[in-house]
Parts: structure tokens; sequence; C-alpha cells
């Protein structure tokens, strides 16, 4: 099958902040939906590639931080399109506030500025992933999520057929945030729930045959960028 095309769409400047959309024929899948009032750059990204709302027919969450799932709930009224996400991301999607584990001082810093625990339009998914695998190809994009957990317990990566995933936070390149400068050198994003397990899941990722990675903050990069990052992981723990 022809492999969908990748919209970035810049929810901060200079790849700080980044979400995608899938865009196949007349189908688009969104991939995390920026922070709170983020619909009219998702609708500006639907426009330029002569979509709209009614076209969007499934939003998929990476995990829950704000900076990913802040428009959710605002994004499904306007599309109608079903929210999937992981089962162990629920409670953070339903307002649970999260477990923010500094990886470095900027992470340290960023967590006393209040930004990424603010609260936000709170929501339950359509649809909750148990397992790993879960075909998209009845959205119109042939595409699958595996379950990758560390960055958050829930987080999901969405695997394409031609190598590229898109991997949310488990891994960030750039400086501070991520993006700005530097993009093809991998980092921590400011904050990680289990370091040891975000090593497991690239590995994983790097067993499917994933060769280019599309992040949250920073990226893209490649197979050999996200191996030495998993070096580096294995040499902090």
């Amino acid at each position: 099958m022809t492999n969908p095309r990748i919209e970035t769409i810049p929810m901060l400047p200079f790849g700080m902040l980044n979400a995608f959309l899938l865009i196949k024929g007349d189908s688009a899948i969104l991939v995390d939906t920026g922070l709170p009032n983020s619909a009219r750059r998702v609708e500006n990204a639907l426009k330029k590639n002569g979509l709209g709302w009614s076209n969007l027919r499934l939003i998929v969450l990476t995990h829950a931080h704000i900076d990913h799932a802040g428009s959710a709930a605002d994004l499904r009224d306007l599309s109608s399109a079903p929210i999937i996400a992981h089962e162990a991301e629920l409670a953070y999607c339903q307002g649970r506030t999260p477990i923010f584990l500094p990886t470095r001082w900027f992470g340290r810093l960023f967590r006393m500025t209040g930004a990424i625990q603010r609260p936000f339009r709170y929501f339950t998914p359509d649809l909750i992933v148990s397992g790993d695998g879960h075909d998209l190809s009845d959205y119109g994009i042939s595409a699958r999520l595996l379950f990758t957990p560390g960055h958050t317990p829930g987080s999901l990566s969405l695997l394409l057929e031609n190598g590229g995933v898109l991997a949310g936070d488990l891994a960030a390149s750039g400086i501070l945030l991520g993006g700005i400068a530097r993009k093809n050198r991998p980092i921590q994003p400011p904050f990680e729930e289990s370091p040891r397990q975000v090593a497991a899941s690239l590995r994983l990722l790097l067993s499917q045959g994933c060769t280019r990675f599309f992040l949250g903050h920073g990226g893209p990069l490649t197979a050999r960028e996200i191996d030495r990052h998993i070096r580096n992981l294995d040499a902090k723990s």
C-alpha cells in the first residue's frame, strides 16, 4: 500500500513542539493535539492539504501530557473523530496529575514554573487500546500502534510500513525542551517516568524495522541516532 504523507504541525516555533497529520487521499489521522487552544493550527494544516474537519478520521494520543493532549476534547468536538489512547494512560486523560520526573536541569526549572501541571479539558478516550499492534487501516491509512511505555505508563507509537514511526516523547532532539538547534542530537525530554522502560521501548521499535523517528520535540532522528540514545540511557541506569 502507498504510505501516507506526514505533515508536521508546528505547535511551537523551531520544532519545540510538534503534532502530525498522516494524510492519504481524503483521509487524515492526527497524532497528538498540542497545547490547549491549538484547534486553529490543526485546521490550517488540514486546509493546506485541501481537507477539512470531516476528513479527520482519528485522533491518536502518544500520551496525555498537556502539550500532547491539551486540545484533544476540543478537536473531537470539531471533527467527530474518535480519540484513541492506551488504557494505562486513562487516568492522565481523565485528570490525574502525571508524574513529572525531571531528566536534567531544564526539566527541574520547567516543573517549577507550573506550566506543565496546568489543568486542561479532560476527557475519556473513545477507543482504549490494551495490547500491541492495533491496526489503523479501517481509518484509511495503513499503520499500527505499538505499546511503548517509559515516558509515561501508556505511551504509544505509531508505525508506518516504510519504517517511519511517530514516537511521541520517547526521545527528543535539540536543546532545552527540544528543537531550536542541534536537532540531530538525541536527548531525553525534560521529563521521563522510566528511562529503563524507554530504552526497552526504543529497542522494540528498532527491532520492528523503524528507521526514521518523528518526535514531539525536535527530530526527526535516524535509527543510528536512536541507537546512540539507547546506549546513553543504558550508561545512566
